[in-house]
């Protein structure tokens, strides 16, 4: 969650566990299953052969819901889930947040006037992230 003066943004990032590179994400205004949905479909475009990949996320209601089950099963993924209140099972995930947010957004939050201020930014952050 990035929260500025003009309303929240939420982001949902897929990174691979072997580069480190975040392979698919989405910015929203809500979090929601269609953000979700919306992040594994660009992923399902990118990537074609995901049988057998691990899936590992946090146990937010998002990822416990029948469509995202479906999605994933559809496309022979496995499901890992953290155990529940163990921030320690996503480190990696949360690693990644708390490095985003001290570089492009503590001490700059007053910086963004709009929404789409901050939501270029954070596209900006993950092509850098990605690409540095």
């Amino acid at each position: 969650e990035f929260h500025i003066a003009a309303g929240k943004l939420y982001l949902s990032p897929i990174l691979d566990m072997h580069n480190k590179e975040i392979v698919s994400y989405n910015i929203s205004r809500s979090p929601g299953y269609m953000q979700i949905k919306n992040m594994l479909d660009k992923a399902f475009r990118k990537y074609k052969n995901l049988k057998g990949l691990i899936f590992h996320s946090d146990q937010g209601w998002q990822y416990q819901m029948p469509q995202y089950h479906k999605a994933l099963k559809d496309h022979e993924i496995i499901q890992s889930m953290s155990r529940k209140g163990n921030c320690l099972d996503n480190s990696p995930m949360e690693n990644f947040f708390g490095k985003m947010k001290n570089e492009m957004f503590y001490g700059h939050e007053y910086e963004f006037e709009t929404l789409e201020q901050l939501q270029k930014a954070m596209d900006n952050y993950i092509d850098y992230y990605n690409n540095k």
